[in-house]
Order: C-alpha cells, then structure tokens, then sequence
C-alpha cells in the first residue's frame, strides 16, 4: 500500500508543480492529495507513527491521534499566517504603504536599484517576501514607466525578497513553519542567516548594477507619492512594528507565536477602527444598518482580501507531507538519503535547489519529517537559507516570483536568461559564508 500512497503524493506533486500549464489552481491538488492520503491510511489500517525526535526512532501510535497532532501543527501555522495577512491588508486600507513611495527621490537607475533592494531584504523580514514583493513592484510601477528596464528591477527585487525573508522567523512561509515546530529560535536564526542573506542580496545586486540597463536616469513623478489617508504613515508604523513585536512576545512567554499574533492583530485593529470611524456591532448580522456601516469596517475589509486560497494549500500541502511522515516514509527516505549522501551540507543545498523546481513549502515540510536533529541545529538554519533563497533561481520557484510574474507579465524564459544565474550567484555565495562561519565562529 506504500506504493499508492506515494503514487498519489507524486500525481498531486507533479499536479502542484503544473499549475500554470494545467490550469487549475494548486490549491485543489493539495486538498485532494492530502484527502485521499488520509482515506487510503484509514480505509487500508495502515500502521501510523510519530517521530521521537531524541530517541530517533518511530513510535506507533493511533490514526485518530496523529491526525489530531498534525492538524494542531498546523493550525498554528495557519492562525499565525491568517493574523499576518490581515495586518498587513489594513495597513494597505489606510494606504500606509504609499508612504515608502514618498521617500523615494532620485531620478538615478543605479540608486533606485539599491534602495528597491534594500526595502525589499528589509520589508520582506517583516511583511514577509511574498507581500513586500506586490508592495514594491505597486511602487515601481509608479516609478518607473519603461516595462523592460521594470522587469529587470522586479527579477532584483524577486532575489532580494527572498534573501530578505530566509532570516527571519516572519519573512517566509517555511522560516515560519520551522519557527513554529520548534526547530529555530528567532534569535538564533538571525545571528546565522542574517550575514549569508545579506551576501545573497549583495552579490547580485552589486553585479547587476554594473549592466547597461541600471545605467543613466528615470523620470520620477512627484505628485505620485504619498498616502491618500491622513493616517497611511501612522498605520504603516504601527502595523510593521506590531508584527516585529510578535517573536519578542514568544521569547518573554514562551507561548506559541500564533497567540502573539492574534494581540499584535487586536492592538492594530483597535486603532484602526478608532481612526475609520466605523462603528462595529456584534450583532451587524441581524442588524442591516449596523451590517451596512461594519461593511466600511478596515477590519471587515481586510479580511475580505487575505489570500484564502492560500491558507487551504498550505493546509493541504502540510497535511499530505505529514500522512507520508507518520507512515514513516519521510523517516526511512533520510536514512537511506544519509547513506548515499553522507555530507548533509550538499543534501540541504539540493533541497535549495530543489525549490526552485517545486514549491518550497512541502520541501521543508517534508525535511522536517526526515531529519531527527534537535532543535536550533545549524542543519535547520541551513534548510531555512536554502530553501528560502533557493526559489529565486527560477521564476516559479518562489511566491514572491510567481506574483511578480502576474504582476508585470514576466516571461518564464526571460527570467531564466537574464536573472537565473544571478539568483545562483547569490544562493551559492551565501551558502558558503554560511558553512564557513558555522564551521569556524559557532
């Protein structure tokens, strides 16, 4: 019965992988996926494990039980993940990131270039790559006017949004993933990858800058900046450092992050209703004046606009990967990877690789299941650098560059001929200033 589970885990994978050319969003694989896995286990009574970690073995366990435990895990990442996407959505009500336009002044290509990369490394640890990606390409739209000297600016920004979000707990998908199951520390994390990410950020971008096309000046439209709300500035502000306050509180209570999260979302939300001045009743779904003034609600709008499909992929990706990691498949699959690749270093630079092919999400979801190490290895921070700055390689490789693709209709070849090697560049160059100061500082 191994065989089918691992046949219909490829055909959803495979599925996930030709999103684009299928047609069909991905999310609908990794419902079906993770359904009929969990069908296949259940209808078959097929032998479930848990992973123990310390002892390094399988320990048998029930169905019920361990579907339990991973949709707890789960759900943590998908509360977490739900809190973040709603600030940010009301910091954007209040047009708070047309503030960052209005900082923007030089009229020189090669200046523009370091300041959209710069926002994007920083944005990206806080708002994470994929939201700091859609916010900076917004801004360079405006401007910038020529489409072909915007794309090579958006295949920087791809880089370094990723690079950006790969050291911080909150900038990536999978830092997150791996924060939340306990295998980083936020500390920890940015004291290693901080340094390697800013080497994956610098290289390309400091080669870049020397092509034709970051040459010579833009034409910078004045009136275009600034937040159409009188509040955009303060709402920016409070909503980025609300975020930011979430692994502070997860060090001081030791809780998990998704409970920060939820008083971050609340501080944020209470004062964006005092400043829309939007009256909000609980019983706005029997009331139709209340229901009409609540529909003006920054709150109510915000959480209109998340990405749901998103939550479900993740919920599906997560729960498929977890149904091959209590069957033990996960477990055995690194044994046997171990002994045929002995340096692990060149195994996790696959996985980087790796996603640049497939989606970085179950790559990690699925290393978490195979290696046994404990928590904060420098393995785990190796995963997080790799698999985070690995996706820039190719244009589908990473959320930030999929938007990006929809946003100013990049061309998948285009990308892999003029930014591909560059993204290499600074994965590889990263890469080894993360082995040497693991290997000679820590």
């Amino acid at each position: 019965m191994e065989t089918i589970v691992i046949i219909v885990f490829l055909a959803g994978y495979l599925a996930i992988t030709l999103e684009h050319n299928l047609k069909i969003d991905k999310l609908i694989p990794a419902l079906a996926m993770m359904a009929i896995l969990w069908a296949v286990i259940a209808l078959t009574h097929m032998d479930v494990f848990e992973v123990n970690a310390e002892l390094k073995k399988l320990v048998p366990t029930h169905i019920d039980e361990i579907l339990l435990h991973h949709l707890g895990k789960t759900a943590e990442i998908l509360v977490f993940l739900l809190g973040a996407m709603t600030i940010v959505e009301i910091i954007d009500y209040f047009d708070g990131f047309a503030a960052i336009k209005g900082y923007i002044k030089t009229r020189s290509k090669r200046k523009l270039l370091w300041i959209f990369s710069i926002l994007a490394f920083i944005l990206s640890a806080i708002i994470d790559n994929l939201t700091a990606t859609i916010v900076l390409i917004t801004i360079l739209q405006k401007v910038i006017k020529d489409r072909e000297t915007r794309l090579w600016f958006a295949g920087l920004i791809i880089i370094n949004a990723n690079a950006g979000g790969a050291w911080s707990p909150i900038g990536d998908v999978t830092t997150t993933m791996l924060w939340i199951a306990g295998k980083v520390e936020a500390g920890s994390l940015v004291m290693r990858v901080l340094v390697p990410s800013i080497v994956c950020m610098i290289v390309p971008t400091v080669i870049a800058s020397r092509f034709k096309v970051f040459s010579g000046e833009v034409e910078i439209d004045e009136n275009a900046g600034g937040s159409k709300s009188k509040y955009g500035s303060t709402m920016l502000y409070l909503g980025l450092g609300a975020i930011v306050f979430v692994p502070f509180f997860k060090t001081i209570t030791h809780l998990p992050p998704y409970v920060g999260m939820m008083l971050s979302l609340a501080i944020v939300a209470t004062f964006a209703e005092i400043y829309s001045n939007a009256k909000f009743s609980i019983s706005s779904a029997i009331n139709d004046e209340h229901h009409e003034a609540a529909h003006h609600s920054p709150v109510h709008s915000a959480l209109t606009k998340i990405e749901l499909p998103s939550i479900l992929f993740f919920l599906g990706i997560l729960l498929a990967v977890a149904a091959l990691e209590s069957l033990g498949i996960l477990f055995n699959y690194a044994e046997s990877l171990n002994e045929a690749i002995p340096q692990t270093d060149i195994v996790v630079m696959l996985l980087g690789i790796g996603s640049a092919v497939i989606d970085n999400v179950p790559l990690v979801a699925a290393s978490i299941g195979m290696f046994s190490e404990t928590g904060d290895n420098p393995l785990w921070h190796f995963i997080a650098y790799s698999a985070g700055t690995g996706g820039s390689m190719l244009i589908i490789g990473s959320a930030a560059g999929v938007v990006a693709m929809g946003m100013e209709k990049i061309d998948f070849f285009w990308y892999l001929k003029k930014i591909a090697w560059l993204a290499f560049v600074g994965f590889v160059s990263g890469a080894v200033v993360f082995i040497a100061m693991r290997d000679f500082i820590f």
